[in-house]
């Protein structure tokens, strides 16, 4: 068994076919252990990084950061018997001997004038031996180990059976070629003291904001120097990269009335990772399910102050609690009321299926794209624990971390537009999900409290689902349901539990 083993980028989840190396954690000539971290992958679903499956020393890093590799294609090779020297080649010694034979006159003289039954099958032997390792190529070229190069010396051809050759002439070596005249060229101009930034050879370690960080400002991370850990770019080396202006000869003055649209004032990003996924689930989801989307205007001013009472409320010490968690809470609630909102279209068996569990999925938008991870189970958490896991799966998410299994499996979202400063919005369905619900921005607004104009602390919820599983009945008494728990949140638990 060969002692350098090739390390082929696994299946990350799911029957994902490829991964972007987003960064190296070793190179070339590093000492790894036993399920040491080596490399950050970036599937279509999450970032994952991957342990080394072997301990040893790395010979070889087959890709640099930022390419994109296939699933089961070799990334990294190792050394797992870095101590023991390297295994002899049983054909190493003939190959020796073959050569020094070469040099000789006399052993020319000899294999030329062989006629006998022996001489002829070693001929066949070197024949059929050309093009193993340490014996001769075909077409007289002399083969050698991989990164040793080939001899220095030229080979010669041993001469087949049979074919005349004068034993005693010897080909003269061919003159050395005259040495060219040297002269100092003159420089045509004055000599710029531009210096042009080193590019790095090696893959460029940065984590994922800094590279996204680097794309918005045009910046080439082979020229940065990497101050970080390892050699790391940072966020400051590329900010001080950019901050120095290239030095570029001056453009030549176009026509005044005539405007120029070529490539430099383009920007052409690959479409890969979270963001090739998202395109491919939004389009078929566009295209199969027919979207439906219903808005509603809800006075949220009690929901705000029944937040307040929980923050001062000893079992929510320490807890971060926002109107999304009240919001969550609705849908959970409205769910109970109206089971087949939280249900699925099954074009395959001609079935609706309607999920007896709410895996309650809220999209994030993070550096790498949109996702929509979900809370497991969320129908079964108590207040405290809805919101802790709220807030883990939006910090999971925002850091690169969420794991595949945390995005697949959801049965209803929500998106919280109201972050942005938005009032609503259509979303459009995840894959597999009947219904989503937009939360948009509260914002203190004129609106009639009891006969009187009052400011009170309005929103706008937009619920978009599947008319093929969800009518416009059944989708208007659920975000009915939803605004009126959040108009009240105190007096709907009261009522409905």
């Amino acid at each position: 068994m060969s002692r350098i083993k090739e390390f082929n980028l696994p299946d990350l989840g799911e029957g994902l076919l490829e991964g972007e190396i987003l960064a190296w954690l070793v190179k070339v000539g590093d000492t790894i252990e036993l399920n040491q971290p080596i490399v950050e992958v970036e599937t279509a679903k999450a970032a994952v990084e991957i342990p080394a499956k072997w301990g040893g020393v790395v010979t070889r890093i087959f890709h640099d950061a930022g390419t994109v590799v296939e699933v089961g294609k070799p990334i990294i090779a190792i050394d797992t018997e870095p101590g023991s020297p390297l295994p002899e080649t049983p054909a190493s010694a003939p190959a020796a001997s073959a050569a020094a034979a070469a040099s000789s006159p006399s052993a020319a003289s000899s294999a030329a004038t062989a006629s006998s039954p022996s001489a002829g099958s070693s001929a066949a032997a070197d024949e059929a031996g050309a093009g193993l390792i340490g014996g001769p190529a075909p077409g007289g070229r002399t083969a050698v180990l991989v990164g040793y190069g080939p001899r220095t010396t030229s080979a010669q051809r041993r001469p087949r059976i049979g074919t005349p050759t004068p034993a005693t002439t010897a080909a003269a070596p061919p003159p050395p070629p005259a040495a060219a005249e040297v002269r100092p060229v003159e420089p045509a101009g004055p000599v710029s003291e531009t210096v042009a930034p080193a590019v790095r050879t090696g893959p460029v370690l940065a984590k994922p904001p800094v590279r996204k960080l680097a794309r918005d400002l045009g910046v080439d991370l082979a020229t940065v120097n990497g101050t970080g850990p390892l050699g790391s770019v940072t966020r400051d080396d590329v900010h001080l990269a950019a901050s120095v202006p290239a030095r570029m000869p001056a453009p030549v003055a176009a026509s005044p009335a005539t405007a120029v649209f070529d490539a430099s004032r383009e920007q052409r990003i690959p479409v890969k990772g979270v963001r090739k996924l998202t395109a491919e689930n939004m389009v078929a989801s566009a295209f199969t399910a027919p979207h439906v989307t219903e808005f509603l205007t809800v006075d949220v001013t009690r929901s705000m102050k029944a937040l307040e009472k929980l923050r001062k409320r000893p079992e929510f010490e320490g807890a971060r609690i926002s109107p999304l968690l009240l919001v969550a809470k609705a849908v959970l609630l409205a769910v109970e009321r109206h089971p087949m909102v939280n249900s699925s279209w099954s074009g395959a068996t001609g079935e609706i299926v309607v999920k007896g569990y709410v895996n309650l999925g809220i999209a994030a938008a993070t550096e790498r794209g949109l996702i929509v991870p979900n809370v497991k189970d969320a129908g079964r958490l108590t207040l405290r624990e809805l919101a802790e896991a709220l807030n883990e799966l939006v910090r999971t998410a925002k850091s690169g971390r969420t794991a595949p299994a945390d995005m697949s499996g959801g049965t209803l979202s929500i998106t919280n537009v109201g972050v942005f400063g938005i009032d609503t919005g259509t979303p459009i369905l995840p894959p597999g999900e009947s219904a989503i619900l937009a939360f948009g921005a509260i914002r203190p607004t004129p609106w009639v409290h009891k006969g009187k104009i009052r400011i009170r602390e309005v929103t706008t919820l937009g619920l978009s689902f599947d008319h093929r599983i969800i009518d416009g009945e059944l989708g208007s008494r659920f975000l009915r349901d939803v605004g009126a728990f959040l108009e009240d949140p105190e007096a709907t638990l009261l009522s409905w539990t």
